[in-house]
């Protein structure tokens, strides 16, 4: 064909569809099973026909060419129209354009192409080549192609293997999104990535990345160590918070379940819903019938600490049932202000955790925490 021919024809090729901007599926994958999750803003016959002007390359006056010296043929126009100041050309001797891709795979440069025509791609091509053509809609500037490949690598496609070379390749390619995903994933098996072999290159070339990767490592392990530190923390008040309120349960209406120790309870008789309420009961009667001074016996020690917690926790201690409740009372008042502020801070702490339950939790009862009464009669403020 003559190059008059050539050029003739190409100034009669219409204007190509505009690209989708919702999600993309391959042509031969929308065959098969048709996506109800997009709509494609022209009708799927255009899409067709752009995808078999490409294929068959009529009145095409451009070569393709990749690193081995193969090339297919393209349309000058539709490159001019979509890739804009990206296309640069060369005139071969009989006038014909060529456009060059170095270091791209064949296969990946085909797609590349074929996709500025007709937004079409096989699924499974998608995902082997899905790290060319993500550099290649980057550089050529090709958004709708770049999104398609960030939801390919999102989809599992990474792996503790290659994921430092697609993290290093997302920020060239400004991919955030991926890149926060490999991030996660090296924080999150660290032990298994850094003995890669993409890891060991990463290392020798790029120590920079190798730095911010170690300290995102180090802040997560601390920041995981921080939130256990306070899941215990709060374990341990929503426990005193408990023994509180079983304590004022068995002073307040005695508890006829408990029994006596070392002896199961009667089939007719329910279980205590006071969880905490037979561990108190027996530290009670170790309390009033130890021997021993308060000072050295650790079990009557923490049952003073108890008494003293119900007491900060307490509103109304003239009338309060729980003994010697006015008495800490009193001595809250003559102790240092270091010594009191300690108290009202555990204090504090305990009836934030017990806030945290939340209306719908089952820590005390089965009914939500709206039900639960005073811990000190309904004159006893929480």
């Amino acid at each position: 064909m003559a190059s008059s021919e050539v050029s003739t024809c190409a100034k009669n090729i219409p204007k190509p569809p505009p690209l989708p901007r919702a999600t993309y599926r391959g042509l031969q994958a929308s065959r098969s099973k048709p996506s109800s999750s997009s709509s494609r803003l022209v009708p799927q016959e255009t899409v067709e026909t752009w995808d078999k002007l490409f294929k068959q390359g009529t009145g095409a006056d451009t070569y393709v060419e990749v690193d081995d010296k193969s090339h297919f043929l393209a349309h000058s126009y539709i490159l001019l129209h979509l890739l804009c100041h990206s296309f640069y050309t060369n005139r071969g001797i009989k006038g014909n354009a060529h456009l060059k891709f170095l270091g791209v795979p064949q296969e990946a440069v085909y797609m590349f192409i074929r996709f500025l025509y007709s937004c079409s791609y096989e699924e499974e091509e998608m995902k082997k080549y899905v790290l060319p053509l993500l550099v290649l809609s980057h550089c050529y500037s090709v958004p709708s192609l770049k999104r398609v490949c960030i939801e390919v690598l999102g989809q599992g496609w990474i792996n503790k293997e290659n994921v430092i070379d697609v993290l290093q390749l997302a920020r060239t390619c400004d991919a955030a999104r991926i890149s926060f995903l490999c991030t996660s994933m090296v924080i999150k098996d660290f032990k298994s990535v850094s003995s890669t072999e993409g890891w060991k290159v990463m290392t020798r070339g790029d120590r920079k990345l190798e730095q911010e990767l170690l300290e995102a490592v180090v802040e997560a392990d601390a920041r995981k160590k921080e939130r256990r530190k306070k899941v215990e923390e709060r374990r341990m008040y929503l426990e005193l918070y408990e023994a509180v309120e079983a304590l004022v349960h068995i002073y307040r209406e005695g508890c006829g379940t408990i029994g006596p120790r070392g002896k199961a309870l009667k089939g007719s008789k329910a279980v205590c819903e006071f969880s905490a309420c037979k561990g108190v009961e027996g530290g009670l009667r170790h309390f009033l019938g130890c021997k021993s001074s308060r000072a050295s016996c650790g079990h009557c020690k923490r049952m003073w600490q108890l008494i003293q917690l119900h007491s900060c926790l307490c509103g109304s201690s003239d009338s309060c049932e729980v003994p010697l409740c006015r008495n800490f009372k009193e001595q809250m008042k003559k102790i240092g202000k270091r010594e009191e502020s300690k108290w009202r801070l555990l204090a504090e702490n305990v009836i934030t955790a017990r806030n945290s339950l939340g209306p719908f939790s089952s820590s005390r009862r089965s009914a939500s925490s709206s039900d639960l009464p005073p811990l000190c009669s309904e004159r006893c403020c929480l």
